[in-house]
């Protein structure tokens, strides 16, 4: 046996509490991102990875000194760097000539890559560079995606999986207006996706509902895609399985609609609706014209029979 698949036993009480944390959950708890420089990163790939730690906030990990890893190549640096800061996302951003300016973004499944996707800077807006009000640490943001490719191609109907599950943060039950305070827009057009940042303005409309301004905070990029790692359709299943636990138990005769409107099916046994009983009212009272009418359809269906 490895030493890496020997069962480890807690000697301390901290230790305890620090492999609980660890253990497998019906429930996940929220992904934390690691943020990894490579060997030869720049000033703007360093800029790019200290803004989006402050979007990621407190949901992440920065790692200030340089790595000197590829992850198209070798992935067991980036396995024990999650393992290590327990991060299921990753950021890694490298520079040189063939690649200038270079993002990896990415994911793990069980502390193994599953897929990650490689983009190139051609633009870049800093946090900084934009002097307006940011948005408090830790809010969630509201994620928006434009362009065909996003639902026709599989590459970057990946990308925008991935992407939100990058930046969703964490899984809330109810949201107040006021707590809608940003906005993350993706658009994929002409081969490119343009990220962009903006801080939502609730202006006064004169009426209940406010009149809604958006007012850009940054970071802005422009991004062109490269390289692709995808895992097989068999593992993304795997990764994407829900425990039984979890899964909403089928009722009888009880269906909801995508809205979320809940419809029942009622089984009952034929009703004669002639013997209904009717609110008694006089202009439903059968008439002495029409009784007779009745009574001489009756007496001729039995002098037929005879």
């Amino acid at each position: 046996m490895d030493a890496l698949d020997k069962v480890l036993k807690p000697k301390t009480k901290r230790a305890k509490r620090f492999l609980e944390k660890r253990e497998p959950k019906l429930t996940e708890n929220i992904k934390n991102a690691m943020l990894i420089k490579g060997g030869n990163a720049n000033a703007t790939v360093t800029q790019v990875l200290r803004d989006m730690y402050a979007l990621k906030k407190p949901y992440g990990v920065l790692y200030k000194k340089k790595n000197i890893t590829r992850p198209f190549e070798d992935q067991t640096s980036l396995e024990f760097f999650s393992k290590k800061s327990d991060c299921s996302l990753f950021m890694f951003g490298s520079h040189n000539k063939k690649r200038p300016n270079n993002l990896v973004i990415g994911r793990m499944y069980d502390y193994h890559v599953l897929d990650m996707i490689e983009l190139g800077i051609e633009k870049f807006v800093s946090l900084k560079d934009i002097k307006t009000s940011k948005c408090p640490e830790g809010t969630k943001p509201m994620l928006i995606f434009a362009g065909d490719d996003f639902d026709v191609t599989e590459d970057y109907r990946r990308l925008k999986n991935l992407l939100i599950d990058f930046f969703r943060g964490p899984t809330v039950s109810n949201v107040r207006l006021a707590g809608l305070e940003y906005v993350l827009h993706f658009t994929a057009l002409n081969g490119k996706v343009y990220f962009r940042s903006y801080k939502l303005l609730l202006k006064k409309s004169g009426c209940r509902t406010p009149r809604i301004e958006l007012e850009e905070m940054g970071p802005s990029l422009d991004l062109v895609m490269r390289r692709t790692h995808l895992a097989s359709d068999d593992l993304y299943k795997l990764s994407m399985k829900v425990p039984k636990a979890l899964k909403p138990k089928k009722r009888k005769n009880i269906s909801q609609d995508t809205f979320g409107t809940t419809f029942g099916r009622i089984h009952m046994q034929k009703q004669d609706l002639s013997k209904l009983q009717t609110r008694k009212m006089k202009g439903l009272k059968k008439r002495p014209a029409e009784n007779g009418v009745d009574d001489q359809g009756k007496k001729s269906k039995r002098i037929k029979k005879n």
